[in-house]
């Protein structure tokens, strides 16, 4: 039967360094152990949160309810082609070593994904994206456990209803399942995707005229270095805030007033840099008591060592205010707050 710890801190098991604790804690390693936890079967059930690599969360109160650790492991091959391969990796791998497994075999379609932080298993929850590249673009299948009666599901592309950071595991779905595994399938004669942000710029500076998906991954992993804080050093989440989407009139409209503002057209209108948006407001490298925004990144939230989960929310709510109230641009988190 799987350990329930009781009253554990889950300092550790963040990216934020959030000191609070869960009233029942439990890791997993096989589907066993998840189904033998006997919280998932009294009545009423507490509340319950998954926890992969605690890379996109930010903890504001202690957690009433369990906490579940995924620690479920397994990399395998389960079919291919002369041209493609399908990849299933277990929900608990740590995405980036997914990343460098696929790379190491020449199979190309997520290089540009490289150093994303957290587990395979928050990869189709978020629909991960970086550099010109989204989980949904590679995406075949994943296999979830119902949580009400722990039969096994596979879901298909049409059925994740992917967005752009989004989910049906994010809403319809919330905390209805447990991801086990993702499939997804990759090419073994590679198309390189270099042509998003500065991933052509620095492959020219280097002289490769013809790159391969080991230099894009490479590349990737250079730059989210030398722009996102190391969590190991100063506690935050990444990218807090998505990119806000808004209508080609709203932005032509902003531009007579901000001609220098970015944005990228998509399938709904225009994307805007968030961090062009919050620094504009002036809080790049602004600190507040233990917390601020990162002084290389402003859509980066840190934790300088003893905030409270509640000052950074403050602090999101203060920089939503600001940009609603210079642009009329509503942020929304990337980021879980719980």
């Amino acid at each position: 039967m799987t350990e329930i710890k009781q009253d554990i801190s889950l300092k550790q098991y963040n990216t934020f360094g959030i000191d609070v604790s869960a009233s029942q804690f439990a890791e997993i390693k096989t589907i066993e152990d998840l189904v033998s936890i006997p919280a998932l079967k009294t009545s009423p059930r507490p509340d319950i949160l998954i926890l992969g690599g605690g890379s996109n969360i930010l903890f504001v109160n202690d957690f009433k309810g369990i906490v579940i650790k995924n620690c479920l492991k397994g990399i395998e091959t389960v079919k291919e082609t002369e041209t493609e391969v399908w990849i299933k990796a277990a929900s608990g791998e740590i995405w980036n070593e997914l990343v460098e497994y696929c790379v190491s075999k020449n199979y190309g379609g997520i290089e540009n994904l490289s150093l994303i932080p957290g587990t395979v298993g928050a990869a189709p929850m978020q629909n991960i994206g970086a550099y010109g590249v989204e989980l949904k673009d590679v995406f075949d299948s994943l296999e979830a456990v119902n949580l009400k009666d722990f039969d096994i599901s596979t879901f298909n592309f049409e059925q994740c209803r992917f967005g752009y950071r989004e989910s049906i595991f994010k809403h319809q779905l919330k905390d209805q399942f447990f991801i086990n595994s993702v499939t997804i399938r990759l090419h073994k004669f590679p198309k390189i995707n270099s042509s998003y942000g500065q991933i052509h710029h620095l492959l020219n500076k280097e002289g490769i005229t013809n790159p391969n998906i080991g230099d894009i991954s490479r590349i990737v992993c250079q730059i989210r270095r030398s722009k996102l804080p190391d969590p190991a050093i100063i506690g935050n989440a990444g990218s807090f805030f998505k990119n806000p989407e808004i209508t080609e009139h709203q932005y032509n409209e902003l531009k007579k007033s901000y001609p220098e503002m970015p944005g990228y057209h998509n399938d709904k209108g225009i994307k805007v840099p968030a961090a062009w948006l919050i620094e504009s407001c002036g809080w790049k490298g602004r600190r507040i008591g233990e917390t601020g925004t990162h002084l290389e990144h402003a859509l980066v939230l840190v934790n300088y060592g003893h905030a409270k989960g509640a000052e950074i929310k403050a602090l999101a709510s203060e920089i939503i205010k600001s940009v609603k109230d210079k642009f009329d641009i509503e942020l929304n988190t990337e980021v879980n707050i719980v």
